[in-house]
């Protein structure tokens, strides 16, 4: 099983000059402390205006710098937006294509659909819309990294003629693609689409073992794949944080991961937000919610026995990567910094060490699944005129 890091990039309020500069100076200082540690990812949210939650607006750039720091953890959008009235699917395809040259081919394309008020509305995109134009978005840009030349798309959200996108990346015939999931229906969907499932739900290892079982079954029965090519992976977010003395980690993580899910909740349940003056942070510390997200049975958070055990528990799931968020609230740099190493000393080596058997047996059961998969494959939507040549003009 393969262990990575998570960055919403939370900024808790009250802000300083520098309190920005210090946020992602010290992000890329753990990422490159994760790269020497072995680690195998790093996954960076897309959130626009999510005040204190998220201040990661533009991942490409953060794992663009990631990459120049780093020689062998892989760089995993988690996610980039793809409907195209967030981003236009061939300046998606360009960016991916891009960082996977610059970062020797270490991208992961993870995609999603977003559903806050805030970011959907500043963008104007129609709720009931953005499912199907995350769709399309996606489908697009995959192409685009895959045929020379693409050959066009005339569809309900974008259109676009026959044009031939470079860079192409360095892993053919496009990066491993993911897609965000919150609910059981999306496991689903991840499936019938044949792409990795990166889960933000925390959940036990039970509950992670029926999500596993679903998506299985569903990949083998009626994937359709979207992409080039299928990624047959299960990856889940949890809460991090690993020390010596139970308690000591359990305060480490506790205020932190607390206010993860409760900044969670205000954009997307229950907040009500005033752009550049609501305080969530003193919003939370005057009614903390009581909330599950470090408790045993769905966190990595205690001893390296207690971390060890709960990523065993994952692995006997069937679960092919843990994420571990401990950069969330004003958890202090140094702490995520000494959990890390302390994890990557005494817990990481027998996942290693089982890792690359656990990934080649699954190869080999996978292989027949996926050739089935890309049978079922539809045809492409590509431009509707044929025309294929370009007139050239634009000087005055």
């Amino acid at each position: 099983m393969k262990i990575g890091i998570f960055y919403e990039l939370q900024l808790p309020r009250p802000w300083a000059a520098d309190s920005e500069l210090k946020l992602f100076q010290n992000s890329l200082d753990q990422v490159e402390l994760a790269d020497r540690l072995g680690l195998d990812y790093v996954w960076a949210v897309e959130h626009h205006f999510l005040e204190e939650y998220a201040h990661s607006s533009a991942p490409e750039v953060f794992l663009a710098a990631c990459s120049q720091r780093t020689r062998h953890i892989r760089l995993g959008h988690g996610v980039v937006l793809t409907p195209p009235g967030y981003n236009h699917p061939a300046r998606v395809a360009e960016r991916i294509a891009t960082l996977d040259l610059v970062s020797n081919g270490r991208v992961d394309f993870g995609s999603g659909e977003s559903s806050s008020e805030a970011e959907l509305g500043g963008f104007g995109i129609v709720r009931g819309d953005k499912r199907a134009m995350w769709q399309e978005g996606l489908e697009a840009a995959c192409r685009m990294m895959a045929e020379e030349p693409f050959l066009g798309h005339s569809g309900q959200y974008f259109k676009m003629p026959v044009r031939n996108v470079v860079p192409k990346p360095v892993q053919k015939p496009h990066p491993p693609v993911w897609v965000a999931c919150s609910r059981r229906e999306t496991i689903h969907l991840a499936a019938r689409l044949g792409l990795g499932a990166l889960s933000f739900t925390f959940m036990s290892p039970d509950e992670a073992r029926q999500w596993v079982d679903d998506y299985y079954t569903t990949l083998d029965n009626e994937a359709e794949p979207l992409a080039a090519a299928v990624n047959p992976n299960l990856a889940i977010v949890t809460g991090f944080m690993c020390d010596r003395d139970p308690a000591r980690a359990r305060s480490a993580a506790e205020e932190g991961l607390r206010f993860f899910a409760y900044a969670l909740g205000h954009y997307y349940l229950f907040g009500r937000h005033e752009p550049a003056r609501t305080d969530i942070w003193s919003n939370y510390r005057a009614n903390p919610l009581s909330l599950p997200i470090i408790d045993g049975a769905t966190s990595c958070v205690g001893t390296p026995d207690q971390v060890r055990n709960s990523l065993r528990a994952f692995e006997n799931a069937g679960i092919d990567q843990v994420v571990l968020v401990s950069q969330a609230g004003n958890t202090r740099h140094e702490d995520i910094c000494a959990s890390l190493e302390l994890m990557a000393r005494e817990v990481m080596p027998e996942f290693k060490e089982r890792d690359a058997e656990r990934t080649r047996a699954k190869a080999e059961r996978m292989a027949p699944i996926i050739e089935r998969a890309m049978k079922r494959k539809p045809a492409p939507k590509t431009a509707s005129d044929g025309s294929t040549t370009i007139q050239a003009g634009g000087l005055p």
